[in-house]
């Protein structure tokens, strides 16, 4: 199964390194292969450096793409994650 979800980041600092660690924890409870896409990069979602390296701000918009037999339950877990505002 394929899920995709494309996501406002709200988190007022964007995704810096706290929130890195709770995506990468959350993600790697699951079996699926995922993906977040961002101004034509590719990244694994279970990398912390991964992800660090994007500098994703505030207001951008992100894919994420969930490939695996718990595809809806990982998307549905880091949908509040990264909607989240401090």
């Amino acid at each position: 199964m394929i899920k995709r979800e494309v996501l406002v980041v709200e988190n007022t600092t964007g995704i810096h390194a706290r929130l890195a660690q709770q995506i990468v924890h959350a993600a790697s409870k699951y079996e699926s292969d995922i993906l977040l896409k961002y101004k034509g990069w590719e990244i694994d979602v279970k990398s912390i450096l991964g992800l660090m390296s994007l500098a994703i701000p505030e207001g951008e918009r992100l894919e994420i793409v969930a490939t695996g037999e718990d595809a809806t339950e990982v998307i549905n877990e880091l949908k509040p994650i990264l909607s989240k505002i401090e």
